[in-house]
């Protein structure tokens, strides 16, 4: 067994990440730090986890060999810092420090969007990886089959729904009940943070960046991620065609699936998996992909690149059922 620390671990991936390790039969959980809450009994943060674990929070990681990062963004590399971290302990980012530029502190960081052959190949065996963005993760898994055969010849369009754990933990007016409830509204349109990562991922399947028009929105709901993206087809191919690419590029993934018929986000919400579904409409194929934004989005992508890391099987872990009804 593989130990493993989590740094963060009172906020909602942290609570994920608990639930999902405290279940996967190769790892045991050895550390869960906290700068609010030390001494304090995990299952009293996350009441979910009651008489499952007796962890409390403590301030420091100790030996682990995996270091989960569930940090607010940018405090990543300031925790690597200030924590005596073994060299031989490998790390997983949630946060976005690393997405981009993945060189530091003498560590090389790769980018985890383990789907497809590229994204499995890199987070296999790797030492240190970047989780990708919950937002990302949703709307590349709808592009890259297309990026990847050549097929993108015009800007990708992209309107993506959110529920309200994509905000974190702390309160804000726009996560407040009063005001996410019975209510919609978009934020950061067309500047959103995890437009660099999905164009220079993109970019690594098609040789240039490509031009995404991204409209974010905040649902009335608290989990799951809905992505509808469009861009010009090409000529001569027909529907058909298109889910062939999608079923040939996802053939071996254990999350990710197309289907024939349109999908809905609650049939994810709770697992690690991922649905699509590809039409033809009027010269553009249109793409609708739903995930959790805390599991496939973040807490459960990085098991999933735990379990590469340490080659495990991909899937150990992280066979989870669906809140569909």
């Amino acid at each position: 067994m593989i130990k493993a620390a989590i740094a963060g671990g009172t906020g909602y991936t942290g609570g994920e990440l608990l639930r999902i390790l405290l279940n996967h039969p190769e790892v045991r959980i050895t550390a869960a730090t906290t700068t609010s809450s030390e001494g304090v009994k995990v299952s009293d943060i996350h009441r979910d986890l009651l008489g499952m674990t007796d962890l409390r929070f403590g301030g420091e990681v100790g030996d682990a060999d995996v270091l989960f990062l569930c940090l607010g963004h940018g405090v990543s590399r300031e925790f690597i810092d200030t924590h005596d971290i073994p060299a031989d302990c490998r790390i997983i980012d949630l946060g976005n420090d690393f997405r981009l530029d993945g060189t530091y502190g003498g560590r090389r960081f790769v980018y985890g969007l383990c789907e497809g052959a590229k994204g499995r190949s890199a987070s296999e065996g790797a030492h240190d990886v970047a989780n990708p963005g919950c937002f990302a993760t949703a709307i590349q898994l709808a592009i890259l089959p297309i990026a990847d055969a050549g097929l993108v010849t015009d800007e990708i369009h992209v309107t993506a729904i959110t529920g309200a754990t994509g905000a974190g933990k702390k309160l804000s007016d726009t996560t407040h009940f009063s005001n996410r409830t019975d209510n919609i509204s978009i934020y950061k349109n067309f500047t959103h943070q995890h437009l660099a990562e999905i164009r220079q991922n993109a970019a690594r399947h098609m040789g240039s960046e490509p031009i995404v028009n991204f409209v974010p929105m905040r649902g009335d709901f608290a989990r799951g991620i809905f992505a509808s993206v469009y861009t010009k087809a090409k000529d001569g191919l027909s529907e058909q065609d298109y889910q062939t690419i999608f079923n040939d590029f996802y053939g071996d993934s254990r999350f990710v699936f197309h289907s024939e018929t349109p999908v809905f986000m609650k049939d994810v919400v709770n697992t690690n998996n991922a649905q699509l579904h590809v039409e033809l409409h009027n010269g553009y194929v249109h793409v609708s992909s739903v995930i959790d934004n805390l599991v496939k989005g973040a807490s459960g992508q990085a098991v999933q690149n735990m379990n590469l890391m340490f080659g495990f099987p991909e899937d150990m872990g992280l066979r989870l059922k669906a809140n569909a009804f």
